[in-house]
């Protein structure tokens, strides 16, 4: 043997060697090169006894032997012919590194670290060779090339044809040819088996994170395995050519949802074949088949890999197993970009399209929108999504607005942004794509209508979102049109666009971005997870029509008077359901797993029983129809489901084992046929039991089971001479051995074939029992809704629980908002019964007095008063109770708000111009049925550019919207509106107490001490009293002195010129009446 050369047994059997120069990766995007193919080739093993099989051109392949290799290295003379005939190709370790020289144009001292390299690899054996030899031209560049190195032709030449390697060498120069940063530069090594695999199945998921399973572990190769270290905390190392790093199998469902979390699109690739059937089969020395079986992003965040129920069924932490995510949206945002000039301008139509891919809701919407996005923002904010799906290019103003969306959250909170080809939002693709998809999937005209009769940008983000969906087999949910919803619709919910849900904190405070501290948080008294969404609807869209409202109100008032045991016993049915929502829609994707379809299927059905017992006293004491009709249909919807769970054991069920999931076998002839033949074969072996006890001797000889190992006969070690000379020993001990006869090795191997084949066919029949129910799922939904709708009204009943909440009227065809001891929910409830929150009344009219000019000193309680009235209408049209003695409310068609004060650096807006941005979205969207909230107008400028904006915004509102108006101001001259509009408008202010105890406080060297009373009063506050503030934010007394003395310094110059405007005035009049007398 040639030094250099090592021998190893391959697991394949036989003996391999490494031509580790001449196989390189294909590019990332392209064609399959020769390089991959050839790699595909000669990296697949072959054991002993299997067969060589013909190439392409029927020419038989043979082995290359090391003994060859190293006869080869003599030179020859022979003719041209002879080279051609020749069967057994040549080459030594030598002239093999001189030849990746050759091929490659690596510097010196790369090609030094090659050299070493290739020296350390082990053999392996080249299972196909090209067995083509190319003719003598072929051969004359190469020999060339080689003699052109004086080092090369010094030692000897190259005799031998190298005709066979032309594949490597094609493959070398498509691989020269292309920019893939993804080839393997340190070894240009041949990839492993696995390698390959892996590299095959990344080209068609280059976006995704691939956890690939290999045995009793999930690997991550290459970027994926630097991307799980940093993220999961796990250790990662060098493997052949690729970084690595794994997981355990059992721990898949937590990692891949740490990896969504962090916005990374995860793959599960899976073995599909097992290790008996492969053994069976005709590859069954090659690699072990894989398959992407399931992706998963933040908004598909749904099967059985992820384990949303198992925690019902172990002890499992419920925080490694499960996620409580209210909603899960998945946004698609399409621009219809056919009036360029609009676009341009910034105007323009939006059309957007939102999935719950775990619940199955679709809503719609499509709107125009202005520069400033305000109306995409506000849908935004509602639905909250975690993912979008934008085309690669959008207006500027759009993809601001998403900055600065996205910027304000957390990376674990930040929306994944999914970028697609523009040719998805083409309304001639899109058209096609959704006729095909509705024609083949879903026949049926009229569903084609309803779909073909949306708005064009609403079709071009459906046609996004079902290609999306497709990649995740979850596009079955959009078979429905019936089940679209619109969004917004001006005349069944109150228009509450994002800025009003972020002033008034409607679904999450604006400290921390947390639910705590917003009116969702007082409101959600929810028991379950399905019921808490739905509530959260009813927060973000209150209702128009006064039959609805008042619907909801009789319910909650009903639970809170109605003195019978059966709203308790419901409540406490409520408190024991998981998310059935949730699991119902897994179900419907058929990516559910036994666990959790028994545990669905089971709570129906008791669910059902239990309501079903109820009925009776239903009838006789639930009064309300949105009660009685929502609890006396449950029923009827989930009469089918009891025939399901009698299909099912319940043990095989909680434990996983499809073979004996089903107790019934006449509907599953595949596993009945399968199971009779696993009977066979057992009845077989042990009928054979009694030839064994002929054969050793022993009549009470019996099968045992060791270590997994069936129908192994024990022998004591001294009766081992009575063991035939064929039998196999399986496992020994000091006192007995253990056998397995050729009959049992045939016979075992046959068995555990058809064992794995019942796997495969319980798990097809599995899928198909899934579908089978499946065709339930519309009646079950809705019963679910009308349990969350019975959820909703129990959690509004425990808040008009609490102290001092009041039943509102809600008038139709009234303007107006009259609040008697009103009192802000959210503070209220913050402070609790600790201190004691100050009420305030509220009368405005549309009739009368319908603008309010609040004044008074800084930290007065002007801005809770104002978000106070508008959270009370807020709850008065969800259908709550309020916190208030008396409250009446008129229908309102929409709030709107603008406050605080800050910048947005991402839509490149100063704090003047958003302040000013905000206000002309009111100016052009409120009506005389709105109510608008301004908070301090104008202070974004100096003071007399504020008064004039302020003053003539107001002014508007007063004498042509006519909308309810909370205005808030520290303008002095805001309030002289009153005396213009005295019967539309009324001045009032926060009262406060100034103490005036010391001299120097006096003489005006020092700010005023003020007690503030939080209490609205008639009448305007002469003064801010900001120095009072300054002093309460420790200030340095040295500053408030200066501060305090420079106040008075200009207010007395302001009275002075007062003054003297006074006396002009009179003195104008007097000279303006004497002229008319003349």
């Amino acid at each position: 043997m040639p030094r250099g050369v090592r021998r190893r047994r391959a697991s394949g059997g036989g003996q391999q060697q490494v031509l580790s120069k001449f196989f390189e990766a294909e590019e990332s995007g392209g064609e399959q090169s020769a390089a991959l193919q050839t790699a595909s080739e000669f990296g697949t093993r072959r054991t002993s006894n299997q067969s060589n099989e013909p190439c392409e051109k029927k020419t038989k392949v043979q082995q290359i032997t090391l003994e060859d290799i190293c006869n080869s290295l003599k030179p020859q003379d022979k003719t041209e012919k002879e080279l051609q005939k020749c069967e057994k190709p040549r080459i030594c370790l030598q002239t093999l590194g001189r030849l990746r020289e050759f091929c490659s144009d690596w510097d010196q001292q790369s090609n030094r670290f090659q050299e070493d390299s290739f020296q350390k690899e082990e053999s392996l054996s080249l299972e196909k060779c090209p067995a083509t030899i190319g003719k003598s031209s072929e051969l004359k560049k190469p020999l060339q090339s080689l003699d052109s190195s004086p080092k090369v032709a010094q030692k000897e030449e190259l005799p031998c044809d190298l005709g066979q390697f032309s594949a490597s060498f094609k493959a070398y120069e498509n691989t020269q040819n292309t920019s893939d940063t993804n080839l393997n530069k340190r070894t240009k090594s041949i990839y492993t088996p696995l390698e390959l695999q892996f590299l095959e199945m990344k080209k068609q998921n280059k976006d995704a994170v691939l956890c690939v399973e290999c045995g009793y572990k999930y690997r991550f190769f290459g970027e994926d395995a630097k991307i799980a270290a940093k993220e999961l905390n796990i250790s990662c190392h060098q493997d052949h050519n690729f970084m690595t790093a794994s997981i355990p199998s059992h721990r898949l469902f937590v990692h891949v949802r740490r990896l969504v979390a962090k916005g990374y699109k995860v793959g599960v690739v899976k073995q599909m074949e097992t290790a008996a059937l492969k053994a069976a089969g005709e590859n069954k020395s090659s690699l072990f088949s894989r398959k992407l079986t399931a992706l998963y992003t933040k908004s598909t965040l749904i099967g059985e890999d992820i384990l949303f129920q198992i925690n019902l069924f172990s002890d499992s932490n419920v925080e490694d197993v499960t996620t409580d995510v209210p909603d899960n949206y998945l946004l698609c945002v399409c621009e219809n970009g056919e009036n360029l000039k609009d676009r341009k301008k910034g105007d323009i139509v939006i059309g957007i399209m939102a999935i719950q891919p775990t619940t199955g809701e679709v809503v719609f919407d499509s709107f125009r929108d202005c520069a400033s996005r305000s109306e995409l923002e506000s849908r935004v904010l509602r639905l909250q999504p975690v993912e979008m799906i934008l085309p690669s290019s959008l207006s500027d103003q759009s993809e601001k607005l998403i900055k600065s969306i996205t910027s304000m959250r957390l990376r674990d909170d930040r929306i994944r942004i999914e970028r697609m080809e523009n040719l998805y939002f083409e309304y001639s693709h899109a058209f096609q794509l959704i006729t095909g998809f509705y024609t083949k999937e879903v026949p049926g005209p009229q569903k084609l209508s309803v779909i073909l009769s949306l708005d064009k940008p609403v079709m071009c983000s459906l046609a996004a979102v079902i290609a999306y969906l497709r990649e995740f087999n979850l596009e079955k949910m959009l078979y429905n049109p019936s089940n679209f919803k619109q969004l917004s619709s001006e005349t069944e919910y109150m228009t509450v666009n994002g800025t009003t849900m972020k002033n008034l904190e409607i679904i999450q405070n604006q400290t921390d971005m947390k639910t705590k501290g917003s009116l969702l948080w007082v409101l959600d008294h929810t028991k379950t997870s399905f019921g808490r969404r739905r509530l959260k609807k009813w927060v973000t869209q209150p209702l128009m029509k006064c039959s609805e409202i008042n619907a909801r109100l009789d319910a909650v008032s009903e639970i809170l008077q109605s003195e019978s045991s059966v709203f308790g016993q419901i409540r406490n049915l409520l408190c024991k359901l998981p998310d059935i929502e949730r699991g119902l829609c897994s179900v419907f994707h058929k990516k559910c797993s036994t666990q959790e379809f028994f545990l669905i299927v089971s709570t129906l059905s008791c669910l059902d029983s239990e309501i079903q017992a109820l009925v009776p006293v239903i009838h006789s004491y639930v009064k309300t129809p949105l009660l009685q009709n929502a609890l006396l249909e449950i029923p009827a919807l989930l009469f089918p489901v009891k025939h399901y769970l009698k299909i099912l054991n319940e043990e095989a069920a909680k434990t996983g084992d499809k073979t004996q999931l089903f107790k019934d076998l006449t509907d599953f002839p595949v596993i009945r046929k399968k199971k009779e033949e696993i009977l066979g074969v057992i009845s077989k072996i042990q009928l054979h039991l009694l030839d064994i006890r002929k054969q050793i001797k022993n009549p009470s000889a019996e099968y045992v089971t060791v270590s997994g190992q069936e129908f192994t006969v024990e022998v004591k070690n001294s009766h081992i001479s009575s063991v035939p000379s064929d039998w196999v020993m399986v496992s020994s001990t000091k006192a007995v051995s253990r056998f397995h006869s050729p009959f049992i090795i045939e016979n075992y191997r046959h068995l555990n074939q058809l064992r794995e084949q019942l796997v495969l066919d319980c798990s097809a029949e599995w899928l198909r029992f899934l579908d089978h129910f499946s065709e339930h799922y519309h009646p079950v939904s809705k019963a679910v809704r009308h349990l969350a709708t019975v959820d909703c009204l129990f959690s509004l009943a425990q808040v008009a629980k609490q102290g001092d909440y009041c039943r509102p009227t809600v008038q139709d065809n009234q303007r107006e908002i009259i609040i008697k001891n009103g009192r802000h929910p959210v503070i209220d409830t913050l402070l609790g019964e600790q201190d004691q929150y100050v009420p305030n009344s509220t009368n405005l009219s549309g009739n009368g007095e319908r603008v309010m000019i609040i004044t008074g000193p800084n930290m007065g309680g002007k801005s809770s008063y104002i978000k106070q009235v508008a959270l009370i209408t807020v709850m008065a049209q969800i259908g709550s109770y309020v916190p208030a003695k008396e409250a009446t409310v008129g229908i309102v068609d929409g709030i709107f708000t603008r406050m605080g004060a800050a910048d947005n650096i991402y839509k490149g807006r100063s704090t003047f111009m958003e302040e000013l941005t905000d206000t002309a979205e009111i100016i052009r969207k409120a009506t005389s049925r709105s109510l608008v909230i301004l908070d301090e107008l104008g202070r974004g400028t100096s003071t007399h550019d504020g008064i004039a904006i302020a003053y003539a915004t107001l002014e508007h509102f007063i004498r042509d919207v006519e909308s309810l108006t909370l205005f808030v101001t520290h303008y002095p001259s805001v309030c002289e509106l009153e005396k213009v509009y005295p019967d539309r408008v009324g001045n009032y202010h926060m009262a406060f107490l100034v103490n005036e105890g010391k001299s120097a406080e006096r003489k005006g060297t020092s700010p005023e001490f003020i007690t503030f009373l939080y209490q609205i009063t008639k009448g305007v506050s002469a003064r801010s009293y900001g120095l009072n503030v300054a002093k309460l934010a420790d200030i340095p007394e040295e500053i408030l002195k200066k501060a305090a003395h420079k106040s008075k310094e200009l207010e007395g110059i302001e009275e002075t010129k007062a003054k003297l405007t006074k006396i002009l005035r009179k003195w104008w009049y007097l000279f303006e009446s004497k002229l008319c007398i003349l």
